[in-house]
């Protein structure tokens, strides 16, 4: 059971992701031996599943982001799934409800890549529907929000 002081950690953790056990200390007031055991105990319950780096892809020349929502034939889900969460280019790839059975975010450096993907999509033989947007303007991506045990 997640408790207040872990939500400390993982807040402050939020603001700095390379932070120390020790600053993390300093940060929020509780001891460094504290923050190190309940770091270790986030890691092991998953709920810190990794740290990571947040890259800028339209820095990198991944000008072209598209939304992709396919409607999947029978029992063809769980392929189509692992096969678009293979590729390098999908971002993120969820099952959903609704009129489509998958929705996955992916990631190009021209439409022309990205016209490659739609067409791979459209011949795949468990794929009933497809339909693309591509987004204009992103507001915001793999935001994060604190924590503070009211959702919970």
């Amino acid at each position: 059971m997640v408790d207040d002081t872990d939500r400390q950690v993982v807040n402050a953790l939020l603001q700095d992701g390379r932070a120390s056990a020790r600053d993390v200390a300093a940060a929020t007031g509780i001891a460094a031996t504290t923050v190190s055991r309940r770091m270790d105990d986030l890691e092991a319950t998953g709920v810190i599943d990794e740290y990571t780096v947040d890259i800028d892809y339209g820095a990198l020349g991944y000008d072209v982001t598209a939304v992709f929502q396919l409607s999947v034939e029978g029992d063809g889900l769980g392929r189509v799934v692992d096969q678009l969460r293979d590729r390098r280019e999908m971002i993120a790839v969820y099952e959903v409800t609704g009129d489509h059975d998958i929705v996955a975010v992916g990631k190009f450096t021209d439409t022309k890549s990205m016209n490659e993907r739609i067409k791979t999509l459209l011949t795949d033989e468990d794929i009933r529907s497809a339909s693309t947007s591509v987004v204009l303007n992103t507001v915001c991506e793999h935001e994060q929000f604190p924590v503070d045990g009211t959702d919970a």
